[in-house]
């Protein structure tokens, strides 16, 4: 089964599946060409987060500090709806007994679904490689002649893979999601209330507006690239040491910084 075909006919499940808003946008055919799944619209105001309720990153319910690795591995104790064998690993996706794919369980977390620390800097290189092996195995096009059951299971499972892949993969999006894990309020109503912040993004949008040609946009694009390194890197040592503060100051830095090479984006 090709890549491509992988995704493409996850298109018509995800509709129905992940919740997006209308700052989002969706095609898993041009992302898996291009490298890019979702992008966040650039909006004039200045509201901190680009999405309400994080409903794209399927969190928007996270009861605080549900998550840990002991309690998850308790879950090992699961057993398969389909033979009854028990599961040897957490996450407990599919039965290597049966091979039948297992309901979602949604207290095993993203990071547990790819085999990662909940760490900020965890993500391995191989994060794709890792996703797209559980899409060989969870892809509801193999299951096209199982029961109804594990037909729904596969679609809800494939989705859920493809979301947390989704999520580990964006420096942002996977920061909102760390925090939302450890049981931080992340106020995605806020307001930018930083003066020194939004005096540097209106002049960052100023220049883009008066680019003279592409050049001067990548020139801007580059420069911004660097400040979301730089405070993803803050983010991590605030989050490594618990200091929660710094880190949803770093969040609010790549917000903005995000924003603005998504404006440079459509503009090139």
């Amino acid at each position: 089964m090709s890549n491509k075909h992988l995704l493409t006919s996850l298109s018509c499940v995800l509709r129905r599946t992940l919740t997006l808003r209308s700052h989002f946008s969706f095609n898993s055919t041009r992302w898996f060409q291009s490298g890019t799944f979702f992008s966040p619209n650039v909006k004039t105001h200045h509201r901190l987060f680009p999405c309400s309720g994080l409903d794209f990153l399927g969190i928007h319910n996270i009861p605080g500090k549900c998550f840990t690795s002991s309690q998850s591995a308790e879950k090992a104790s699961a057993k398969c709806w389909n033979c009854s064998a028990a599961a040897e690993a957490v996450p407990f996706l599919l039965c290597s007994s049966c091979r039948c794919i297992q309901p979602v369980d949604q207290s095993v977390d993203y990071f547990q679904i790819f085999g990662l620390e909940r760490k900020y800097d965890s993500v391995v290189d191989n994060l794709e490689g890792k996703y797209k092996a559980w899409q060989k195995k969870l892809h509801p096009d193999l299951v096209h002649t199982k029961s109804k059951e594990e037909r729904e299971y596969a679609a809800e499972q494939s989705a859920r893979v493809i979301d947390a892949y989704l999520t580990l993969s964006k420096p942002l999006a996977r920061a909102i999601y760390i925090l939302k894990l450890e049981g931080v309020d992340v106020d995605e109503e806020e307001t930018l209330s930083e003066s020194e912040l939004l005096t540097e993004i209106l002049e960052i949008r100023e220049a883009v507006e008066e680019a003279a040609d592409s050049q001067a946009l990548l020139q801007i694009q580059s420069q911004m690239q660097e400040k979301l390194k730089h405070w993803s890197n803050s983010f991590a040592n605030a989050f490594r040491s618990r200091n929660f503060d710094e880190a949803l100051k770093a969040i609010r830095r790549m917000t903005y910084y995000e924003r603005v090479k998504e404006t440079i984006v459509k503009k090139l």
